[in-house]
């Protein structure tokens, strides 16, 4: 056994050796840049598995650069959820709490007029009681109901009635 080589392998036990085309410069450059390439690769990891944002096939450039927005705005959304969660709530997941608050959805009421218009009720459905000490937890708040709104006379809609039980 030659015991310069033992020596010289223990030496580098617990170190990164990083191989690279980049020859001049700082060192600490190329680290910056390995963790950089690791980072990216932890965002798209991300945005398949916790956003599930599969690659779609777009015919046109524009939709292609929407879908790439709004998957950004969705990791950057998730990211400033994360940092809210380490400061207020470390033992929540994203995950976890977007699937807790799924549950508050927006409904429009519609509600006939005696004039032939209608009259608009947007609302948030109230979430419940653990779904609001979740939403204290994080310092959030919900907005307020918006205002309702009241068709023209001349429009004229499809409404699907739904009759509840």
């Amino acid at each position: 056994m030659d015991k310069k080589k033992l020596q010289a392998a223990e030496g580098r036990d617990g170190h990164y050796s990083l191989r690279s085309n980049l020859t001049a410069g700082d060192p600490s450059v190329l680290w910056t840049r390995y963790v950089q390439l690791t980072q990216i690769e932890s965002v798209f990891r991300s945005l398949k598995s916790e956003l599930g944002i599969r690659p779609i096939y777009h015919q046109l450039e524009h939709r292609t650069d929407a879908h790439i927005l709004i998957a950004f705005l969705a990791y950057c959304l998730q990211i400033t959820l994360k940092q809210r969660l380490l400061l207020h709530a470390p033992g929540l997941t994203a995950t976890a709490v977007l699937e807790k608050l799924a549950e508050i959805q927006m409904i429009d009421i519609w509600i006939p007029t005696v004039d032939q218009r209608w009259l608009i009720l947007p609302r948030y459905t109230q979430p419940s009681s653990d779904t609001k000490l979740l939403i204290e937890k994080l310092r959030l708040e919900l907005p307020n109901q918006p205002p309702p709104r009241l068709t023209a006379p001349t429009e004229s809609y499809e409404i699907e009635v739904q009759t509840l039980r």
